[in-house]
């Protein structure tokens, strides 16, 4: 039997060569608030590239200055932080990484001065701000930015994009009845609420032909919420709008009780593999090789996305071909020592 993990993994014209995903993680780092990359930031992710995983996906990155989630997030919503971006790009590449980029709103979850915005005028918690309700000019504009931060990462290098549909943030807002109590055309029903990201795709599909995910968060944890029979249903739209792969993740929409285990989200992954026939990528306390290996052996995922893991060691791959008795080739300044 062939070790999965460590087989390449073609999206379109871009080939993996392993199914290791680092998974986008704040960092926390643009310490001048300016959305700009820091030294920080090319440290962190070329020591993964260099500890061999696949695809290291940037952090979520803002499309506008009020779509941070903090004021220390970076940013794509100007030209200016392309030149950061491409050199960042530039040595992950160098390591035989591929480069990828999450763009992301945070909507009402914002942590910031001024004014934030959500579909509707309701807090994510009783210690968080009330956003504003945004206007049609306002969702037309945010859905304008996506697109220009899809063409900035095009001139950036970036061979991967996803779309930061999970976690409670703005695309999510819009998704759930939870946070979209909206009576016009984006709110209502599935169709509606799946609108607004229906309109960021094709946005951002007129400027960037390569390949193109989704994070999603396939289960609200709370009734009246979304569950994973209501996002393969909407995985399938999305296959049919040309996304690639859809990366599964769950809850945060709403504050709610969940109860995590080893491989938990797993399952969500798997089920809207099946039914929406569409790549998907599993997340959420993936911790070792053998885990990984039988999530993939069993079709249940085709990518592994690995977060608190690779922070705890940018040498996870390594160690995970150890445990599955498999050769990794090392760096060649490494090799004395691999």
């Amino acid at each position: 039997m062939t070790v999965k993990l460590f087989e390449p993994f073609t999206i379109k014209n871009v080939t993996l060569k392993n199914r290791i995903v680092m998974s986008p993680m704040c960092m926390y780092s643009s310490k001048y608030e300016n959305g700009m990359v820091e030294d920080w930031h090319y440290t962190h992710y070329t020591s993964r590239a260099v500890g061999q995983v696949g695809l290291i996906m940037v952090e979520a990155t803002a499309v506008t200055p009020q779509g941070r989630i903090s004021p220390q997030d970076l940013g794509i919503w100007s030209d200016d932080h392309v030149d950061g971006l491409a050199k960042l790009v530039s040595m992950v590449k160098q390591h035989g990484a591929v480069a990828g980029i999450q763009i992301a709103h945070a909507g009402r979850k914002a942590e910031l001065e001024g004014e934030i915005v959500a579909p509707s005028p309701l807090p994510f918690n009783a210690k968080m701000k009330t956003p504003k309700e945004m206007s049609k000019m306002d969702i037309d504009d945010t859905i304008e930015a996506f697109k220009q931060a899809a063409r900035r990462a095009k001139v950036a290098g970036f061979d991967v994009i996803e779309i930061h549909g999970a976690h409670g943030y703005l695309i999510n807002e819009f998704l759930s009845p939870l946070a979209n109590k909206r009576t016009d055309e984006y709110g209502g029903s599935q169709e509606n609420r799946y609108l607004f990201l229906r309109k960021i795709i094709e946005a951002v599909k007129l400027v960037w032909t390569g390949p193109l995910f989704v994070r999603i968060s396939a289960k609200d944890y709370l009734d009246d919420g979304l569950d994973v029979d209501d996002y393969s249903t909407m995985a399938g739209w999305m296959k049919e709008q040309g996304v690639d792969l859809i990366d599964v993740s769950s809850g945060a929409v709403a504050p709610a009780k969940i109860s995590p285990f080893p491989g938990y989200q797993v399952p969500f992954a798997d089920q809207i593999r099946k039914e929406a026939t569409i790549p998907t990528g599993a997340v959420g306390l993936i911790t070792t090789g053998i885990q990984a290996e039988e999530i993939l052996q069993n079709n249940r995922a085709d990518l592994i996305f690995l977060a608190r893991a690779l922070l705890r060691d940018p040498y996870w791959a390594k160690n995970a071909a150890k445990e599955l008795g498999y050769d990794i080739e090392a760096p060649e300044q490494y090799k004395r020592g691999w």
